[in-house]
């Protein structure tokens, strides 16, 4: 089957890629050259957290998003599965009791159990749940595995759409909403900060009854700080927004207060009313949009679930009539 894909960001390589791998002739259009700041996936946390999403997400997103750190492994990305670590300051204790009402996977530590996994950190709160099945990755690492995987699978890139020929597999984010109306965009703001002398092994969520803050490692002393969650399509980096992040990275380890700001971005998520992903189906071209906060934790199964629509006929979860 031919088959086209309509942009390179985390969903159209996922869907090349699960294409691909069933003998599909494949050929993505994407304006940009190479995986870069211009798209919304490169400003992603890298987090495969499906139980930790679960405090405010829908079950499908906890379900489907267990598939997504073998699936990345199988591609080749690093994954590393070290777990999460869930805290919040004592004065907000209710906080953490509520978040781990919410959510399952989980396994609550005293403050010894959180020194012996994260030394840093020893000392500085009295409990923390622990979620051992997480795990995370480097998304801008493995956008560009990806993107170098799929031009040596023969898989063809180009800037402008030519012959377009079999299947149209649109999964151009927000850009799509000149043909699905209810698309908004969700704006998310993050930091990357430099403190060699702070060694965090996992990501950490810190809670808090107005916003939360998660620092994902990076290696070589690189921390993303992440990320607000803004109903805006505006891509523009706020004061207030770096402020709080920042603050709360203070807060976690003091030591963050002597670090290098190395990068402030923030971009637009493309999300539908009940922040859930859909595919659906308008002549030859299939839809597949709506990740919302859950990039790089969906794409795989969405990929999966897009490919078999068009390559077994089969009627997947998350198939959207309206568009049909």
């Amino acid at each position: 089957m031919r088959a086209t894909v309509l942009g390179a960001g985390v969903a159209g390589l996922c869907v090349a890629t699960d294409l691909a791998a069933r003998g599909c002739d494949v050929t993505v259009f994407d304006p940009a050259p190479r995986p870069g700041p211009h798209g919304c996936s490169w400003w992603a946390g890298g987090m495969l957290a499906p139980f930790c999403e679960g405090e405010t997400a829908e079950e499908p997103v906890v379900r489907l998003g267990q598939e997504a750190a073998d699936w990345w492994e199988r591609q080749g990305v690093a994954v590393q599965r070290r777990g999460t670590i869930v805290l919040t300051f004592g004065r907000d204790r209710r906080e953490l009791d509520r978040f781990a009402r919410r959510t399952d996977g989980h396994v609550q530590v005293d403050a010894d159990g959180l020194a012996a996994l994260e030394p840093d950190l020893g000392g500085r709160f009295e409990r923390a749940l622990h979620v051992a099945a997480e795990a995370h990755l480097d998304p801008r690492a493995a956008l560009i595995h990806l993107r170098d995987r799929l031009e040596k699978a023969g898989v063809a890139f180009a800037a402008e759409p030519g012959r377009v020929e079999g299947l149209t597999f649109d999964c151009r984010g927000l850009a799509a909403r000149d043909a699905l109306k209810d698309l908004r965009g969700v704006k998310g703001e993050m930091a990357v900060l430099r403190a060699p002398d702070i060694r965090l092994n996992r990501p950490i969520r810190l809670l808090h009854p107005r916003f939360s803050l998660y620092v994902v490692p990076r290696g070589d002393g690189l921390f993303m700080l992440g990320a607000t969650q803004i109903e805006s399509n505006d891509r523009r980096r706020s004061v207030r927004s770096a402020l709080e992040l920042l603050s709360a990275a203070y807060a976690l380890h003091p030591a963050f207060g002597e670090a290098e700001l190395v990068e402030i971005g923030a971009d637009a998520r493309p999300a539908f009313p009940d922040n859930l992903p859909r595919l659906s189906r308008r002549g030859d071209t299939i839809h597949v949009n709506g990740l919302f906060r859950h990039g790089f934790l969906l794409a795989p199964a969405l990929a999966r679930m897009a490919a078999e629509a068009a390559c077994d006929g089969t009627r997947p979860e998350f198939w959207h009539e309206d568009h049909c």
